[in-house]
Formats: C-alpha cells, sequence, structure tokens
C-alpha cells in the first residue's frame, strides 16, 4: 500500500533548456523546435541584453529576462516543475554549463532535466562569413593591410599558388588545407579592395555570383538537357560553351603569357591540338626551341610537362643533399 500522500511528493525538479544560436544565420530565423520551447517556458533569460535574437523574441511576445544566474540559482528557478530556457551567448555560457557539471556530479543536489537544443545551424561554407568579416576589420585597421592594391597583391598570389601546388605533390594533408586558406584569403583580399574602386566597384558576392553563373552555363548536362557520360564530352561542353561566350578570334586568346614557359607551351599545344590545326612547330637554334618540342611533346602524351620538370627537380634537390650529407 502507497502511503506518500501528494503533498509530501517530491516537488519536479524541471527543465533546463540551453537554447544556442549561430551568429552567421539571420537572427530570428529558429528552428520550429526552438519557438516552441520558448513560448512554452516559464522563464527566458539571457545574460546578454545586446544579444541580436533578443528585438525577434520580444516581437513575438516572449519576455526574456536580462540576468546571468549561477548554476545553483538556475536549478533553484526551476524547482516545482518550471522550465527555463537560457539564451546563450555567443561564448556558449562555460561557467553555467561547468557549474551544473558540478553540481549534477556531487549527488546532493535534485538536478533539473538538461537539454541543449540549437536554434539555428551553420550551412556549409558558413565560415567565409566570418573571414569576410575578418577581412573587413583588417582592411579598415591594419596599417599595411589598408595600404595594398591589387597590382602590389599580385606576387603573393602567384606565390600561394605554387605553394598550394607543392602541397598537393608532397601529399601532405594539414599543408594542403593551410595553403588553401591562403589562396583563399587571396580572393577575398582582392575582392576586398574591389569594393572600393570608385569607378568599377564590385564585392565578393559578386565575384562568387559570377563563377556560380559561369559553372552552370559551361555544366550543361548538369544543370540543363544535354548529357555527357565521360570526361572528353564534359570537356567538349566546357569549350564549346566557353567558345560562345568568349567569341574570341584565335584559340590562343586568354592564354596568359607571363605564365611558366614549359606551362604556356604545353596550353599553346594544347589548344591547337583540341581544335585540330595542323600548325607545325617553329624551329630554330637554341635550348628554347627544343624545350617547345619537349613541352607540346609531353603535352601530346597528356603529361605536365612543369610537375614533370619539378618531380624531376626534387629528385635532383635530394641527390644534392645527399652528396652534403644532410638529411632529406
Amino acid at each position: 500500500m502507497n502511503t506518500t500522500s501528494p503533498e509530501s511528493a517530491p516537488a519536479a525538479p524541471g527543465r533546463i533548456v540551453l537554447l544556442t544560436t549561430s551568429h552567421r544565420v539571420a537572427p530570428g530565423l529558429l528552428s520550429w523546435p526552438a519557438w516552441q520551447a520558448l513560448h512554452a517556458a516559464d522563464r527566458v533569460l539571457c545574460a546578454d541584453g545586446a544579444h541580436p535574437q533578443l528585438p525577434y523574441l520580444r516581437e513575438a511576445g516572449i519576455l526574456v529576462d536580462e540576468a546571468s544566474p549561477t548554476a545553483e540559482e538556475l536549478v533553484e528557478a526551476c524547482a516545482g516543475g518550471h522550465t527555463v530556457v537560457v539564451v546563450a551567448t555567443g561564448e556558449g555560457e562555460p561557467r553555467l554549463t561547468d557549474g551544473l557539471a558540478r553540481l549534477a556530479g556531487s549527488g546532493r543536489v535534485s538536478m533539473p532535466d538538461l537539454e541543449l537544443l540549437p536554434a539555428s545551424y551553420d550551412l556549409p561554407g558558413a565560415r567565409l562569413l566570418d573571414l569576410i568579416q575578418v577581412m573587413d576589420r583588417i582592411r579598415a585597421e591594419c596599417p599595411w593591410s589598408s595600404q595594398q592594391t591589387h597590382k602590389g597583391l599580385a606576387k603573393y598570389g602567384i606565390e600561394e599558388a605554387y605553394e598550394l601546388v607543392e602541397a598537393i605533390e608532397e601529399g601532405d594533408r594539414d599543408e594542403l588545407r593551410e595553403e588553401l586558406g591562403d589562396v583563399l584569403l587571396q580572393v577575398v583580399f582582392h575582392a576586398r579592395i574591389a569594393e572600393e574602386d570608385p569607378d568599377a566597384p564590385f564585392s565578393i558576392d559578386d565575384v562568387a555570383g559570377g563563377i556560380v553563373t559561369k559553372l552552370i552555363h559551361r555544366h550543361p548536362h548538369v544543370f540543363g538537357d544535354e548529357t555527357a557520360t565521360t570526361p572528353e564530352e564534359v570537356k567538349e561542353h566546357w569549350l564549346r560553351t566557353k567558345a560562345i561566350e568568349k567569341q574570341r578570334e584565335s584559340v590562343t586568346d586568354g592564354i596568359p603569357l607571363g605564365q611558366p614557359g614549359l606551362a604556356l607551351a604545353a596550353k599553346l599545344a594544347s589548344r591547337v591540338r583540341t581544335a585540330g590545326l595542323e600548325v607545325p612547330l617553329p624551329t630554330g637554334e637554341g635550348i628554347g626551341y627544343e624545350l617547345l618540342a619537349l613541352a607540346a611533346r609531353a603535352e601530346a602524351d597528356g603529361v605536365d610537362p612543369e610537375a614533370a620538370l619539378r618531380s624531376a627537380a626534387r629528385a635532383y634537390r635530394d641527390a644534392v643533399r645527399a652528396a652534403e650529407g644532410v638529411g632529406a
């Protein structure tokens, strides 16, 4: 027989909901479970009176108290079965969560149910917004960065591209990730400088929008009605749509003449071969013509002459270091 009366039953411990949001998502765009928890809560607390979500919560009729309770105070506020929602600040409330963990570990306190409820989520690519914000601040406040121009940064773009290639060829995953970031920085930096141009400004969104449009247009087999089942057919689509876009007079148009010589020779040979032209290689005296012939032969065989020469040069470097008695 149960002799416990309703009056003597222990009070329900209640519930604590830690509501987290992403600053990379527009304020007010919360998940439906988050809105349900907020409307059903007995109290909603936030330590940051300037939290970007607060105006939207109040507009929705939710009363938010600006308070920073201790773990003990929060547990007490839940006594009697109450639900308290804590809108987390950007730091995620580590002091509060650590305090709750200590209380739970002590075994001396009847703990409320604890729930971590993400109210908004980062989408893939969301950290790019952080990079843009950081670049904005650096451009405004750094004595060096604030003075840079497209021309002044050009050499860094070349250096970072070569370092990326080296990381790829070395197979170092950590270096690859870092060098990709350095290349990305060059893109964001140039786009930030471009915003300040008085005559023809553009932003990183314009850059991204342009490449999105180009990719969609040049992949009709993905976004349109064309079909492609082999890499060769994909390349054919790419070249055909690119020719329509550029309306070039020559297959050599658009080839940057400032690139390394072997790469330049291979690119010219590739364009000639792809266009089905019969253009004999020029003849002349000197190593340059011999290198041109080697680069054209490598391209025809599907070999990147620049990569092949770098590989051979690294082997030569290792041989030199070995002769010197220096470790690789």
